[in-house]
């Protein structure tokens, strides 16, 4: 079986974005979580770290967000194709 490709799959790949939000949530507690008891117990570069995966977390939460809410052009769904078709260019 032959796979056609359109060459643009790396512009419009898409990602499942409701597993990455509840992903991206796991995390988020986590991280809060590791800053929390690191600062605690007095290790402040591991309070650091966790804190800065924190924040890296809730920036990609909030764009995973901002997609989510722009509608199904961000999300793969059963009646979106996961790239634009070959329009028959003869091209290889």
């Amino acid at each position: 079986m032959t796979v056609m490709r359109s060459g643009n799959e790396p512009a419009t790949a898409r990602s499942p974005l409701r597993m990455r939000f509840w992903l991206g949530l796991w995390g988020l507690l986590w991280a809060a979580f590791g800053t929390t008891v690191f600062a605690l117990l007095g290790r402040p570069g591991w309070a650091a770290a966790c804190g800065v995966l924190f924040l890296v977390v809730l920036v990609d939460l909030t764009m995973v967000v901002r997609h989510i809410r722009q509608g199904p052009h961000w999300q793969p769904g059963r009646n979106i194709p996961p790239y634009e078709p070959d329009h028959g260019g003869g091209g290889r």
